[in-house]
């Protein structure tokens, strides 16, 4: 699911589609593919995107919390 959001995330910059209610959104450059919107991206926005992906990553893969959920890993034979 995380991959399709990406990818959905992807389609719409690199087809610069935005929403009128979105003021991040259309406060972005028009006519940049997402690599070049990447690119401009301020430096502390990009480490607040990557550091909150890490920690979403750490906290689902986490045997500890796994467990206290009643779950296991995917590679140790859960779902």
């Amino acid at each position: 699911a995380r991959c399709v959001g990406g990818f959905v995330g992807y389609i719409v910059h690199a087809n610069d589609i935005r929403f009128p209610w979105d003021k991040v959104a259309m406060a972005a450059p028009k006519g940049l593919s997402p690599q070049e919107l990447w690119d401009v991206t301020p430096e502390a926005a990009k480490w607040q995107i990557i550091l909150t992906i890490a920690f979403l990553e750490f906290w689902r893969e986490n045997s500890y919390i796994l467990s206290k959920e009643g779950e296991q890993h995917y590679m140790r034979g859960g779902k």
